[in-house]
């Protein structure tokens, strides 16, 4: 299994999706081998054996590196393709980096890589290399499947397959139409289709990703599933006894401030639902291209003594934060799946998601709303908070089921798809 993130690095919700899928393989009994561009040394392993591509070592003489490189196209791209930095975060992560002499100057040839294992300047390098580590991983393993993890990890599962003969499995999280509309990455969209095309069978979160698949890549639908993601049990009795330190209602907004994720509309539902209700406070937990935009939006509404904004939040920080919300928005533009309302409805915390999203095929105690009906979304806002009883309803259905949706059984369904991806 190739990925490019691993709990506790993560920067949004693949990282999550990879961990919970795998832990759950596992359970099942499925012997999983885990190859991530950079491990830390600190990531959770449950039962399973995490591999550090950057202790790959590879000999470039050997004929079958040679062999295989002469076939793979040496991918380069602009630097501007950072998907989860602002300008002025990148701006700044790359100047650190120079300032810390950590940008090493290293071929992609050379016998060891040290991967950033980040969306940095040199990412297609990196995928590059990251393809290159696994031929040889391939070529030195015993395994049955190979299941790649979203377009970063595509290259390295086809050079897995033509080494070794065995089915290939891609794991669609999100297209390039998700992350950036109709102005697509050509390089990034020719690595997608390409992987779909090469591999056996092609896995997507949610039935609206599926049609995205069919129509927008041109891949045959028989040779797409749809597996829905889940959500980790949490067990964390210390959050019970969190408190908000305001008296005012907490409405949040927790992913990243991009584009696809819908911030403005969640700004633009705050300063309606004010104007009705001044007794509410607004978070947003995140940070993103849009970031700085939002701040000055919420400028110009006149609304920032009651606008929050937390910065980026991981791990703990996100039990933390739903803990003190009432209600929780996601009013995404395009969402392939969307984890975090599941994660705010295992913390007793109503949602109001876009019609929008993956997630809305599944979940039937949440209110759904377009995502450019900025009405219909403060409305919906505004009676969560005023109206105990659809609140009280929405607690109780919607952590019983969200409950029901465990990563064993996401893993079940993606386990049919290796025997079928076996023996097609």
């Amino acid at each position: 299994m190739f990925g490019w993130e691993f709990p506790p690095h993560i920067t949004g919700g693949l990282g999550t999706a990879c961990f919970g899928l795998t832990k759950g393989l596992v359970k099942h009994g499925v012997e999983v081998i885990f190859i991530v561009p950079k491990a830390f040394g600190d990531e959770t392993k449950a039962g399973f054996r995490l591999v550090n591509a950057s202790d790959v070592i590879i000999d470039f003489k050997e004929s079958q590196n040679q062999e295989f490189w002469s076939r793979l196209q040496y991918l380069e791209v602009g630097s501007n393709l950072v998907p989860y930095l602002d300008p002025e975060e990148f701006e700044r992560t790359v100047l650190q980096d120079v300032l810390d002499e950590k940008t090493e100057i290293q071929s992609v040839f050379s016998k060891q890589f040290t991967f950033s294992g980040k969306y940095g300047p040199n990412l297609m390098e990196e995928v590059s290399r990251y393809a290159l580590v696994a031929s040889s991983i391939a070529s030195s393993n015993s395994f049955d499947v190979i299941h790649s993890h979203d377009w970063l990890t595509y290259p390295a599962g086809i050079a897995a397959k033509k080494i070794s003969g065995k089915p290939l499995v891609v794991h669609v999280h999100a297209t390039e139409f998700d992350r950036s509309g109709e102005h697509v990455n050509q390089t990034v969209y020719d690595i997608e289709r390409k992987g779909m095309e090469e591999a056996d069978l092609v896995i997507t979160v949610s039935n609206l990703t599926r049609q995205i698949v069919i129509e927008k890549y041109g891949i045959l639908a028989e040779k797409v599933v749809t597996v829905h993601n889940a959500v980790e049990p949490v067990d964390r009795p210390e959050l019970e006894g969190v408190q908000k330190h305001v008296k005012e209602k907490v409405v949040t907004f927790l992913g990243r401030v991009t584009y696809q994720k819908g911030p403005d509309y969640f700004v633009e539902a705050a300063y309606k639902v004010l104007k009705k209700d001044n007794n509410v406070r607004f978070v947003m937990a995140g940070s993103g291209d849009l970031l700085n935009r939002m701040v000055r939006r919420v400028a110009q509404l006149k609304i920032s003594t009651k606008f929050h904004f937390t910065g980026f939040l991981a791990g703990p920080e996100v039990d933390t934060m739903f803990a003190m919300s009432d209600v929780y928005v996601m009013p995404s533009v395009s969402e392939p799946f969307g984890i975090s309302p599941l994660e705010a409805m295992r913390s007793n915390v109503p949602v109001v998601i876009s019609k929008q999203s993956g997630v809305a095929e599944v979940l039937q105690h949440a209110l759904k709303v377009d995502f450019w009906d900025i009405d219909a979304l403060a409305d919906a806002i505004y009676g969560i908070i005023h109206y105990d009883g659809l609140r009280q309803m929405f607690q109780r259905y919607g952590k019983a089921e969200v409950d029901n949706l465990k990563w064993e059984n996401a893993a079940f369904n993606v386990l049919q798809v290796y025997i079928q991806a076996l023996y097609k």
